[in-house]
């Protein structure tokens, strides 16, 4: 009887340990996107994680930063960044010349809300700490929102933001 029952238990327990293993593997098998802080804007893309951060950077390495406000959820912001991380010449631009920050959330800076809170938008800080409140998008009613159909917009107010460092430090 004793053999009987040891050999029902190691066969218990091999039963259990391939089907451990294959559970190991199934879990292995799954493709998960890694989050970055990127958040779609573009992964290839250096994205400062604080604003706290991204205001050093700017300082230290003399370069403007670029804050975007968006929300996960919102059908624009989703649109805006799929059009941002398309553009190849803002993608490039973004790399070279701009310090880059993107937060789900609003800071304690009440500078980088001159017109309110509403997303998507996208603002523009020089490396003195000052926000460009002169580089805006197309619309009066939301100054620092732009559009999908706004790249070219943002295209020229990058290369302004980037020109007026020069110019003016």
């Amino acid at each position: 009887m004793f053999k009987g029952l040891l050999s029902v238990f190691l066969a218990l327990v091999a039963v259990t340990s391939i089907m451990a293993k294959s559970e190991k593997t199934a879990v292995k098998q799954e493709k998960r996107v890694p989050q970055t802080l990127s958040r779609g804007w573009g992964d290839q893309l250096i994205w400062a994680q604080t604003y706290e951060e991204a205001l050093f950077w700017a300082r230290s390495r003399n370069k403007p930063l670029m804050v975007i406000f968006h929300l996960d959820d919102c059908p624009h912001s989703q649109a805006l960044k799929k059009a941002f991380a398309k553009d190849k010449e803002i993608q490039r631009l973004a790399d070279e010349h701009f310090i880059l920050l993107n937060l789900v959330y609003e800071t304690t800076d009440k500078h980088l809300s001159p017109d309110g809170q509403y997303v998507p938008r996208i603002l523009f800080v020089d490396p003195s700490m000052t926000v460009r409140a002169d580089i805006t998008g197309p619309y009066s009613n939301r100054k620092y929102a732009y559009e999908p159909s706004d790249m070219n917009l943002l295209r020229n107010n990058m290369e302004r933001a980037k020109t007026f460092l020069k110019t003016e430090l």
